[in-house]
């Protein structure tokens, strides 16, 4: 089983895709897809109350850190967050960390997943994120951005916006050192992605994917995404 949150609307809506017993004959049974949407409206009072768990490693702001032990929050996509969720919870992404957090007894059912990642939507990213070493105008910004170009943008947009109805990652804003350390997971088969990411994965040597990931780090963010500054602090956990 696994589970997505569609439309970031009012209406935020969880897909179960099951395989069921469809049809039986005298010769032969076998099995079709189907899936069954359950519906729920976003609570943010409850989704802020469950994100209490997630605040001590992502910290209130929904910051993460620096050195890429856990990965800013704020600011992405609300479809990104909660496959990524329900796949560490059924198993698909392998996430010791993550794994006892996001269990039905510890979190709470899909009502839960959906208000706190509804929640998470509405926190202001870090103004001041971890950036990769190398500056605007050198030799591997350059590559890196010619690399992002041809291999990154269909998927992740020119700005590094994602998009949220196909559940492609928000990379703007994102912490330099968490990407550098999930695609040297993805590289040693300890992380599974998209097809499409593992083919790029593999064409790219480190070199190329820590200019590419340096370029990344460096998309400017929309001032009105960003707090107003490093020492904003969330008003719901003081």
């Amino acid at each position: 089983m696994h589970g997505i949150i569609s439309k970031p609307s009012t209406l935020t809506r969880v897909l179960i895709a099951a395989a069921i017993g469809a049809c039986m004959t005298m010769r032969a049974t076998w099995a079709e897809p189907i899936s069954i949407t359950l519906e729920f409206e976003p609570d943010l009072d409850n989704g802020r109350q469950v994100y209490a768990i997630c605040a001590t490693c992502h910290l209130p702001e929904g910051w993460g850190n620096a050195d890429g032990t856990y990965p800013q929050l704020a600011g992405q996509h609300r479809n990104v967050l909660i496959r990524q969720l329900l796949n560490i919870r059924d198993g698909k992404r392998d996430n010791p960390l993550m794994y006892p957090f996001v269990q039905e007894r510890t979190i709470g059912g899909y009502q839960s997943l959906a208000d706190v990642v509804a929640y998470i939507a509405t926190l202001p990213m870090t103004p001041e994120h971890d950036l990769g070493p190398w500056a605007e105008g050198s030799e591997e910004y350059t590559t890196g951005q010619r690399i992002y170009a041809s291999h990154c943008a269909a998927c992740h947009g020119p700005e590094g916006l994602g998009n949220n109805s196909h559940y492609y990652p928000r990379l703007q804003g994102q912490h330099y050192s968490y990407m550098v350390r999930q695609i040297d997971l993805v590289k040693r088969i300890l992380r599974r992605v998209d097809p499409a990411m593992e083919a790029v994965v593999k064409t790219l040597d480190d070199t190329q994917l820590r200019y590419v990931l340096n370029y990344v780090s460096r998309l400017p963010v929309a001032k009105q995404d960003l707090a107003p500054s490093i020492d904003w602090r969330n008003p719901d956990f003081r």
